[in-house]
């Protein structure tokens, strides 16, 4: 048997809270992604705050589940459904708009579709973390995976 790692106990214990940076920055930077379409914010689609027309297929209903999705998913509200919905619109996007040129991301500009799509994957099965507006309203009240059990402490 061998004995317990004091740096592993620790990186346990605060795996919970790192999952919620983890979610926050996820959603940050894809809500983004939507302001960056839907209201021209961050330089716009253009680079010089240009938007992309309303209900404009596959970019503005993109950029709508990238806006709603992220704050969602920041926010740690109906997380793990956000999560899900957020995932499927980038594999979609990595498939049928950047896969279609060439297979690599590197080479098909679909690099942030992938990393998004595999990030969302990850929140799916390990849940909002710590820090969550799902706790809050009892959605996420049941132990998510990415929280160890803890037997109680004996006095």
């Amino acid at each position: 048997m061998s004995s317990p790692n004091p740096l592993n106990e620790h990186l346990d214990a605060a795996r919970p809270y790192a999952t919620s940076l983890f979610r926050i920055v996820v959603g940050l930077l894809f809500a983004c992604h939507g302001a960056k379409t839907l209201f021209g914010s961050f330089g716009g689609v253009d680079g010089a705050g240009g938007t992309i027309d309303a209900g404009t297929w596959p970019g503005w209903h993109a950029a709508v589940i990238q806006l709603i999705g992220g704050i969602l998913v920041m926010t740690g509200l109906f997380t793990r459904s956000a999560a899900f919905i957020s995932s499927g619109s980038m594999a979609y996007a990595y498939f049928v708009e950047h896969q279609s040129e060439k297979l690599w991301p590197i080479e098909n500009g679909g690099e942030a579709s992938a990393m998004f799509c595999w990030a969302f994957l990850i929140i799916i099965f390990t849940g909002p973390g710590a820090w969550a507006l799902d706790r809050f309203i009892g959605a996420g009240r049941t132990q998510s995976a990415s929280e160890p059990h803890r037997q109680p402490t004996r006095v």
